[in-house]
């Protein structure tokens, strides 16, 4: 059976979403803004920064990008998924805007540290150093910290997802089974700021699961007809 317009479009939706949130944070943490941190030395992190400022402006906005996109994936899965409890879809929601909004504000101490890096380059005052150190220390908890929402909001989500028979048992199970990991991985992070390299494994399972889930819902829409009544 075809899908319907509305069936149709709520898929192509629900897939960009899935992609937009996850290429954004990808290109502007992967690709512009984690390759100029370098580990244990301050002092070449804020050069790197203030001589790459325009990267670090365009990260800030792709992260504001992911928060957006974010919100709008929230909003299309509780679209999608609502009318199996709408209680725990909305709750998820509220996560997800939660979430988006410690990343935001994680963004707004990146613009910080990089107002110092420029100082730093300017001077070289060494007293800077403690100061940036602690901006970005507090950038890399807030941005651990926006897992923690993110987590518990996908959990109730994938298994409202999962239980609604709209996309392949084994689609979201996948989702359902990795993000507690992602979710044992910031908590340890964020209980401990020396955790072993190790712990980025937990997130592996998770990482391909947004670009798979979006190009796969792109391609194959969903398997039963969502009625409009149901998620009023």
């Amino acid at each position: 059976m075809s899908m319907t317009p509305f069936r149709s479009n709520l898929s192509r939706s629900l897939g960009a979403a899935f992609l937009l949130q996850a290429l954004a944070s990808l290109v502007s943490g992967g690709f512009l803004f984690n390759p100029l941190i370098v580990e244990e030395d301050i002092r070449k992190t804020m050069l790197n920064l203030a001589s790459h400022a325009p990267l670090v402006h365009a990260s800030i906005i792709g992260d504001i990008v992911t928060a957006a996109g974010i919100i709008f994936l929230g909003a299309i899965l509780f679209a999608v998924v609502g009318s199996q409890n709408k209680g725990m879809a909305l709750t998820a929601l509220g996560l997800y805007i939660f979430e988006a909004g410690i990343l935001v504000a994680s963004k707004c101490v990146v613009f910080g540290l990089l107002k110092i890096s420029q100082d730093y380059a300017a001077t070289g005052d060494k007293a800077i150093e403690r100061l940036a150190r602690l901006a970005l220390e507090a950038e890399h908890f807030m941005y651990t910290l926006h897992m923690l929402p993110f987590g518990l909001g996908a959990i109730l989500f994938y298994f409202l997802l999962n239980k609604s028979n709209l996309i392949p048992k084994w689609l979201s199970l996948w989702g359902l089974i990795a993000v507690p990991f992602v979710l044992v991985g910031a908590v340890w992070t964020i209980s401990d700021a020396h955790v072993p390299p190790a712990i980025l494994v937990l997130a592996l399972p998770y990482v391909p699961f947004e670009f798979f889930a979006g190009l796969f819902i792109l391609v194959r829409g969903f398997h039963m007809p969502i009625r409009k009544d149901l998620i009023q």
